[in-house]
């Protein structure tokens, strides 16, 4: 129910940048300029600043997302009270995964939600980790689930499941045939990684950090915006990559991938991420609760 000048706004402000947020809302960049250009025009003053290629809110700018984060709360709030006074699982929820969950943990998971309740529709985006929660923050979605930790103190996390990260190799490369490889082996070989904002690229870069290694060291001459892509990449030999032992099942029943347990061993969580508000949504409820009986 929230202008859909505000909402545009304020994916902007949050991620400060057009082009992130056209990719968070699905729209063209063009699209978001117009959306945010109305606003300005409305207001009769410039939200943003616009120089050597970066934007900052201005004075009229971060007020207006101070009100529009009140505007979106209570009307989040609104919908969520009303929607539970039935305590309903039918009607509409909607999802967000970041990238690796929605491509493939949130399939199998959904199917077996809606055997259990055939009357729910449901919708889901992709985007990345965050995307993911802007899209939370401002209400467009009712539930995230995303691969990194978040520090929002506005939102509500909670553990989902453990996933194990691995490297991936093409089956003739010289580490394939290891058991575990040590991250200051991976230095020197041609590494391809996901883009900024991805929690997997956050969750790789903390461990080789952890483990004593700068990050500036490595050898990047790839990044990629998903999965399928990496792994194409990597099957085509032309570097190594690290990502989660779920994405590879099918390339390593058709041996046109190898991986390397990391030692250390790399695991993270994956989270569920939703608004803090008093009222909840019941079927979001169930959705977080049959995820958790079915680990």
């Amino acid at each position: 129910m929230s202008d859909r000048r505000l909402q545009v706004f304020y994916t902007v402000a949050k991620l400060l940048s057009f082009t992130k947020a056209a990719e968070t809302l699905h729209m063209t960049q063009p699209a978001v300029t117009f959306q945010v250009r109305q606003l300005e025009d409305h207001f009769d003053t410039r939200l943003f600043d616009r120089t050597h290629n970066k934007i900052l809110l201005t004075d009229a700018g971060h007020k207006v997302f101070f009100y529009a984060e009140k505007i979106f709360e209570l009307n989040a709030e609104m919908e969520h009270s009303i929607r539970a006074l039935s305590e309903d699982t039918s009607g509409t929820l909607s999802i967000g995964g970041s990238t690796t969950i929605a491509q493939y943990t949130l399939p199998l998971l959904l199917k077996g939600f809606r055997e259990k309740y055939p009357d729910l529709s449901i919708k889901i985006c992709e985007a990345n980790t965050d995307g993911i929660v802007a899209k939370v923050e401002s209400s467009v979605i009712d539930l995230g689930i995303v691969e990194a930790p978040v520090t929002n103190q506005d939102l509500d996390i909670d553990v989902f499941r453990s996933d194990e990260l691995v490297l991936i190799v093409h089956p003739n490369h010289k580490l394939a045939k290891k058991d575990s490889v040590k991250p200051s082996e991976i230095l020197g070989l041609s590494f391809i990684t996901r883009e900024d904002g991805s929690g997997t690229k956050s969750v790789i870069f903390d461990y080789f950090t952890k483990n004593n290694i700068d990050k500036s060291s490595l050898n990047v001459f790839m990044e990629l915006g998903n999965s399928e892509s990496i792994k194409g990449a990597v099957e085509a030999g032309i570097g190594v990559s690290i990502l989660s032992k779920t994405t590879i099942d099918k390339e390593l029943q058709l041996n046109r991938l190898s991986f390397v347990r990391l030692a250390p061993k790399l695991t993270r969580n994956f989270y569920f991420v939703k608004k803090r508000h008093k009222f909840r949504l019941k079927v979001t409820e169930e959705l977080i609760n049959y995820a958790k009986s079915c680990n």
